[in-house]
């Protein structure tokens, strides 16, 4: 007999069961892959998910039951799971902004983000006393203004999802695209049945389905994981071109840590914030290590030399940065990922431009050379004077940090060559190996 009363929460119970088992797999790779979230928004979604499906499936339970339930538990209950759904939509926006682009630092838009979302929850609040139980073929359900105004701000955030990630579009990695917005779509569908056939109490599908496909497009640990032994065969790459260059090591990580301090006080000032998205400076960072690779084919004689350079082994030393763009081009281009690609190729083909357009090897200057160029340029020429070479031994700080400041309009950016000088402590404690 208790069978038969569980009978219209069935699929929300199904579906309670396989997000669970998400959430153990998730946190059981975790631990395995001595992974940290990259995301905390998405523990947030993953338990918000929780809560959404054990209130979907206990508000089935209740309006089916009203003859054994208080009114006002039942309408209690109605109340947080319709706020439970706007939360969950609002948390899954707020992820892939996350993910991306970063989530919004002025207040102002902050609040406008947030606005559907707490102005639906006040509007469920103020109307949940008309909220009324109909009878439908299969199961009673709930409707009135408080369901209404929670599918509408529902709509809105998984159309805004939606259009950020066409907005985005070139910068997710091809293999995700799809599954993200088919995700979405599916969960787009099955809110738009539900509000059809408002008796059909399918919503925990939606849910799932959103969960799931979080999980395995961005939040997969073994994928993760994976991602982590890739970038780690990059900079072993890199550092046995570095090797072959016959200096004192060090050279990739520290400019890797440069680039860091630069491009995040860059986008925390505010400076080039259309293109400084998360997901840029993520693909920026991966991509540094590589800006030599071009190095691979000079020959040792010259990259060895001591002394100075003739014009003629100059000019086959200048071609490391046209081998390297090549270089990338040809063993990175499967990967799935257009900006990786494109930052790791500007870099490698540009880092050795300079602002007044006397740089090599195809004389641009200024806006011309992509922004990924010129932050590179500074973090490779401070550290090449700071170290010792096989043609000179290293700069005192000071010169250093002069050769930056007297460059600065001519061979730098003098944004970026003004606030590098402003971050003077930060990059002394990476020199000094005090900042891993």
């Amino acid at each position: 007999m208790e069978l038969i009363h569980l009978q219209h929460c069935k699929l929300q119970i199904g579906c309670l069961l396989v997000v669970l088992y998400l959430v153990f797999i998730y946190y059981k790779e975790r631990r395995r892959f001595h992974l940290t979230s990259a995301s905390p928004v998405y523990d947030v979604l993953l338990w918000e998910g929780l809560v959404c499906l054990l209130l979907d499936g206990i508000t089935a339970y209740t309006v089916n039951h009203q003859e054994v339930v208080s009114p006002a538990v039942n309408l209690m209950l109605h109340g947080l799971f319709l706020i439970s759904i706007d939360a969950l939509i609002f948390i899954s926006l707020l992820y892939m902004l996350d993910t991306t682009e970063g989530l919004p630092v002025s207040r102002k838009k902050r609040l406008l983000l947030a606005a559907p979302f707490l102005i639906n929850v006040l509007v469920v609040l103020l109307n949940l006393h008309s909220l009324e139980y109909r009878q439908g073929e299969t199961s009673y359900y709930s409707m009135g203004i408080s369901v209404y105004t929670c599918f509408a701000m529902v709509a809105i955030y998984i159309l805004l999802t939606i259009a950020h990630v066409f907005r985005r579009w070139n910068y997710i990695e091809s293999h995700k695209r799809v599954n993200i917005i088919t995700s979405f779509l599916v969960v787009a569908g099955v809110t738009g049945y539900q509000m059809l056939v408002p008796d059909s109490l399918i919503s925990s599908m939606g849910t799932t389905m959103l969960l799931i496909g979080t999980y395995m497009n961005q939040e997969n640990p073994a994928m993760k994981e994976l991602s982590r032994y890739h970038d780690e065969m990059v900079v072993g790459f890199a550092n046995l071109i570095e090797e072959r260059d016959d200096n004192t090591g060090g050279h990739v990580k520290r400019t890797t840590q440069y680039i860091r301090l630069l491009a995040e006080e860059l986008r925390r000032r505010g400076y080039y914030k259309e293109t400084l998205t998360k997901d840029y400076l993520n693909n920026l960072l991966k991509a540094a290590p590589m800006h030599d690779v071009g190095k691979i084919a000079v020959p040792d004689a010259i990259l060895q030399k001591p002394g100075r350079l003739t014009p003629e082994e100059f000019e086959i030393m200048k071609q490391h940065t046209v081998k390297g763009g090549e270089i990338i081009q040809e063993s990175f281009g499967r990967m799935g990922n257009e900006q990786y690609l494109e930052i790791a190729s500007q870099i490698a083909r540009y880092h050795h431009e300079k602002w007044n357009g006397k740089g090599y090897p195809d004389g641009l200057k200024r806006k011309e050379i992509p922004l990924c160029a010129r932050i590179m340029a500074i973090a490779d020429v401070f550290d090449a004077v700071s170290e010792n070479r096989c043609y000179r031994a290293a700069l005192p700080l000071d010169t250093c940090f002069e050769i930056i400041q007297d460059g600065s309009g001519q061979d730098f950016d003098p944004i970026l060559a003004e606030v590098f000088l402003d971050l003077r402590q930060e990059v002394q404690k990476v020199k000094a190996g005090t900042i891993q």
